[in-house]
């Protein structure tokens, strides 16, 4: 063959495959130097992300646990408020019980004002605390005396006669007095310092690596720690504003004193209100050593990846001549095995003990074979049922037989032929046809042919004998009517009766035959076979009931079908009427619905009386029946039906053992 012939590759050629293995090389090291740098900045990123996240995390639980420590406080002082207002009310407060209340809860001061702002009683005598200025009692007391509110928080006050801060609430009594209490707030200032942003964003930088923290918003900078004198700030910078406008992550690469260096970014957000937006910068040393590092060894790879591929590109030249050779015969041989594979036919081939060397899909599929264990035993241990050791016994090169696999009858077209392998060992091939759905199909048009024929020639006769029917019937029915004997008037009245009634029957019997020769077409409507099968149950329950007979439906497969509703239950309805005819005394069906190859088959079986063999082929042809009443024309009608649903219909029946009608129809 052309194609095969041997290839010579001239010199300036090997130069030209040189450069552009080395090109290859190069462009393939840049691109592992490029992807690893992308690795990186990715780990880092998703290292930042986290690290952020954590921060997020912290600043929300330092948040809330200010405010929980803040409540608490709050709490206490208006429990103590309380108790004041219930003395007070009760005309039951005076001085030396608020200096006992404030020493026993460790509360700083407690002044009670009347509505007027005068100070009506106090835990501290000394004038100095005594003179309240009005100013601070309008600006804080003025909602309790004007009944606008009976609680009031007014929360962190410097103190006013003494050094320090204080907590500050006030609640309103019956008679609109303000009770007034205070503590120090120092050790509350202290905790919040503790546990604030500073602290937080304090120990990031504490981490090798971090160049920089802080907490920015539109204002400014919140909080912050580490080199930030010339880093850029939010409103100036779009990559910030955006980050913090969006409420996402991000990162960027920045230049900070003439040095790059790994921003990354995160909003603030809590309970909705953006607080601001978290930076932290990174150095990028760490990653600039390990791309040097990377570098280097992606050159030494290089280096020796072209000396590999030009040692490998010179042996490829040396040995091209035998590579040409071994193309050669592995094409073939695979280009064999496919066509082998590929075949629908059944390949086997055995040696001349019998032992089977070789077999393809389609052999394995036909005797319901497995590999590993066929190819280890020889043919005739395999094929030991009826008629199957004909299958590799006998010399002709062409023959047709008929063998049961797994209970199930084959139909096989033999082709056998021999050949010597390169041992001198003779094989024999064995080239097998199913041929047992062309058998099948070839039955069912022999069928309809019969039937279209039979068809043709009932239509002919059913319209001859019709209209002398009619005529007869009316006739009988005048007589009967118009003319009376002299004698055996009771039994003339009663024969013109009987032979009317005989006509009408012979006509019906017509007609019936003129629906079959011209049957109306099929409407294919989409549904659930489900449903069809549900019809046809709740039609018979009662019945099978009556006759003792338990009806089995095996549904593996539900799904939506476009057939002829009507004419399809037509078909299962006769066939179950059929069973329950051949169960006198009681018995089973079943109904079996599954998927075979985008069709679908019902098998319909019942225990019966069965059908001799010898009338298998014969049930379906025109006006047979075994019944004294039948008409022969019910299981012509099924062929019909499926026949026109582009299907097929089989049985197989046992005397005494039952009958099982096996439909396949397309799904569409």
């Amino acid at each position: 063959m052309n194609k095969f012939k041997n290839i010579s590759v001239r010199p300036k050629f090997l130069l030209l495959i040189f450069i552009a293995v080395a090109a290859l090389v190069i462009s393939s090291a840049y691109y592992e130097l490029k992807e690893s740098e992308k690795e990186m900045l990715q780990l880092m990123s998703n290292e930042a992300h986290s690290l952020l996240e954590t921060v997020l995390v912290s600043s929300q639980e330092v948040l809330y646990a200010s405010n929980e420590v803040e409540e608490e406080i709050q709490k206490r002082l208006l429990n103590n408020a309380n108790v004041i207002k219930i003395l007070l009310e009760n005309e039951s407060i005076n001085n030396a019980i608020l200096t006992r209340i404030a020493t026993e809860n460790e509360i700083n001061r407690i002044n009670i004002f009347n509505k007027n702002g005068k100070k009506i009683f106090s835990n501290n005598s000394e004038k100095l605390y005594n003179d309240v200025p009005v100013e601070y009692i309008n600006n804080n007391l003025t909602p309790i005396f004007r009944d606008e509110t009976d609680t009031l928080i007014i929360g962190f006050r410097k103190a006013r006669a003494e050094e320090g801060v204080r907590y500050v609430v006030a609640i309103a009594s019956n008679k609109n007095d303000a009770i007034v209490l205070n503590l120090d707030a120092e050790e509350l200032l202290e905790f919040k310092r503790r546990i604030g942003f500073g602290v937080l964003i304090k120990r990031l930088t504490e981490n090798a690596g971090v160049l920089y923290a802080a907490l920015e918003n539109y204002d400014g900078i919140l909080a912050a720690s580490g080199v930030i004198e010339n880093i850029d700030v939010v409103n100036e910078t779009p990559f910030l504003s955006d980050a913090i406008k969006d409420s996402t992550y991000a990162w960027r690469i920045a230049e900070f004193n003439d040095a790059e260096y790994f921003e990354a970014v995160h909003p603030f957000v809590l309970e909705g209100n953006i607080i601001g937006l978290y930076r932290i910068g990174l150095s990028l040393e760490p990653l600039n050593l390990i791309n040097e590092r990377l570098t280097r060894r992606i050159i030494i790879i290089a280096i020796m990846l072209f000396l590999f591929g030009s040692v490998i590109l010179i042996l490829v030249f040396v040995r091209q001549n035998l590579d040409v050779v071994k193309k050669q015969y592995q094409t073939i041989e695979t280009y064999s095995n496919k066509l082998i594979k590929s075949v629908s036919d059944a390949i086997i081939v055995i040696d001349s003990q019998n032992k089977i060397k070789e077999l393809n899909e389609a052999a394995l599929n036909l005797f319901a074979w497995k590999y590993e264990r066929a190819i280890r035993f020889k043919i005739n241990h395999l094929l030991t049922s009826g008629n199957c050791d004909e299958i590799y016994s006998g010399n002709e090169a062409i023959k047709q037989i008929e063998c049961d696999i797994k209970g199930v009858t084959k139909y096989l077209l033999i082709s056998k032929s021999t050949f010597v392998d390169e041992k001198e060992n003779a094989n024999v091939v064995l080239i097998i046809k199913d041929l047992t759905d062309i058998k099948k199909l070839e039955s069912q048009v022999a069928r309809s042919e019969q039937m279209n024929a039979m068809g043709q020639l009932a239509s002919g006769v059913a319209h001859e004998i019709r209209n002398p029917l009619n005529s007869i019937a009316t006739i009988v029915q005048q007589l009967d009517k118009d003319f009376e004997p002299l004698e055996n008037k009771e039994e003339y009245h009663k024969l013109a009766k009987i032979v009317y009634k005989e006509v009408r029957r012979m006509n019906e019997t017509v007609l019936n035959f003129l629906r079959f020769s011209k049957p109306e077409p099929i409407v294919k409507n989409k549904f659930k076979l489900s449903e069809l099968i549900n019809s046809v149950e709740t039609q018979y329950k009662s019945l099978l009931k009556e006759k003792s007979i338990e009806l089995i439906i095996e549904q593996e497969w539900d799904g939506e079908v476009n057939w002829d509703n009507d004419k399809i239950k037509q078909v299962i309805v006769n066939l179950i009427q059929n069973s329950i005819e051949a169960m006198e005394n009681g018995g089973e069906i079943k109904i079996k619905i599954f998927n075979n190859k985008n069709s679908i088959v019902i098998e319909v079986g019942d225990t019966g009386d069965g059908i001799p063999t010898e009338n298998i082929q014969r049930i379906f042809n025109l006006y047979y029946t075994t019944k004294a009443t039948g008409t022969g024309i019910g299981l012509g009608i099924i062929q019909r039906i499926i026949n026109e649903h582009d299907g097929i219909v089989t049985v197989t029946s046992e005397v005494n053992s039952g009958t099982l009608f096996i439909i396949t129809i397309p799904q569409n």
